[in-house]
C-alpha cells in the first residue's frame, strides 16, 4: 500500500521477545564471513535471527549495514556483536539498523549498566542522537524513532570468565538487559572442569542460571555447535540458542555433500 509504514527490524524483534516471555527457544548462527547473502540464506532457511560478528569476523561496519539489509529482506532478525563494550561501537551497530546488540566482555554490574546506557536514548541512556541514519529511515521516522528504539532495541550481554559468573545476580538486576549470554567454556573453567562443557557441574550451573534469569525476566543465551547440544541446553532453560558459526555450517554441509557424491559414485562404479 502506497504510504504505508514498512515493517522495520525493530518491529520483527517483538516476536522474539514474545517467544522468550512464553518460554519458547529461538535459534540463530553467528555470521563471520563478510557476505550479506549469508544472512539472506539463513533467513530463507528459517533461523530466527543471525548474529553479525564484528568481534571475531573480518567485517567492516559498511558491510554490516548491507548484511542488516539482507537480513531484513529475508525476514530474519539482525543482531550485531560489537568488538568491545564501547559507546561508539554500539551506536554504529544500532544506527545501521541492527535490531539488537550483542556486547562482549561484561564482568560486573557497572559494565552491564554501561552497555545499556550506550544502547538507549535519553532518559534511559546516553546513545548519540542522529536522525539521519538508516535505523531512523534517514529522518523519515525522527519523530517516533527514539521512543521506539528505547522500547524495542534488545541488549545482550556476554558474561565473561569467573568474575562475570560470580557477579551474575548483580548483572541480572540491571534494567534494560534482555539476555545474558554465557560462554560454556568460560563457565566450565570457572567451575574447575575446563573444557568439559557437558560435565554435570556445568549442566547444573546452567540450570541455576536459567532459574535466576527467569525470575529476573531475562533470557539466557548459550553457544552450541550441534543440534543435539542445542536440544540438551534448551531442556535446561536456554532461550537464546546461538547455533554454530556460518563458516562451520558451510564446512560441515560441504563435507557431507562431497561424501554423498563419492558414495553415489562408488556405488555406481564411477570411482575416480
Amino acid at each position: 500500500m502506497v504510504g504505508a509504514e514498512p515493517m522495520s527490524s525493530v518491529d520483527v524483534l517483538k516476536d522474539l521477545r514474545t517467544m522468550w516471555r512464553k518460554g519458547i527457544p529461538t535459534y540463530g548462527p553467528f555470521v563471520q564471513l563478510n557476505a550479506p547473502g549469508i544472512c539472506e540464506i539463513f533467513g530463507h532457511a528459517g533461523f530466527d535471527y543471525c548474529i553479525i560478528d564484528l568481534e571475531h569476523g573480518v567485517i567492516h561496519v559498511d558491510t554490516a549495514e548491507n548484511m542488516v539489509r539482507a537480513a531484513n529482506a529475508a525476514g530474519i532478525v539482525p543482531i550485531i556483536r560489537v568488538a568491545f563494550n564501547r559507546k561508539e561501537l554500539i551506536s554504529q551497530a544500532l544506527n545501521v539498523g541492527a535490531s539488537g546488540v550483542h556486547i562482549p566482555h561484561i564482568s560486573t554490574r557497572e559494565e552491564a549498566e554501561e552497555a545499556v546506557w550506550a544502547s538507549k536514548f535519553f532518559p534511559l541512556g546516553g546513545r548519540g542522537v542522529c536522525p539521519f541514519v538508516r535505523a531512523a529511515r534517514y529522518s523519515a521516522d525522527k519523530t517516533i524513532y527514539y521512543n521506539k528504539a528505547n522500547t524495542e532495541t534488545i541488549v545482550i550481554v556476554t558474561i565473561e570468565g569467573t568474575e562475570g559468573i560470580d557477579n551474575l545476580e548483580k548483572i541480572l538486576q540491571v534494567k534494560g538487559v534482555d539476555v545474558v549470554f554465557v560462554g560454556p567454556y568460560d563457565l566450565s573453567q570457572s567451575l574447575g572442569v575446563p573444557g568439559q562443557v557437558t560435565h554435570q557441574k556445568v549442566i547444573d550451573k546452567v540450570r541455576e542460571i536459567c532459574e535466576l534469569s527467569k525470575k529476573a525476566g531475562v533470557a539466557v543465551g548459550l553457544f552450541v555447535e550441534t543440534p543435539e547440544a542445542a536440544e540438551e541446553w534448551v531442556k535446561q532453560g536456554v532461550l537464546y540458542c546461538c547455533l554454530d558459526v556460518d563458516a562451520a555450517i558451510l564446512l560441515k554441509a560441504s563435507m557431507s555433500y562431497v561424501n554423498q557424491v563419492r558414495e553415489v559414485a562408488a556405488a555406481s562404479g564411477a570411482v575416480r
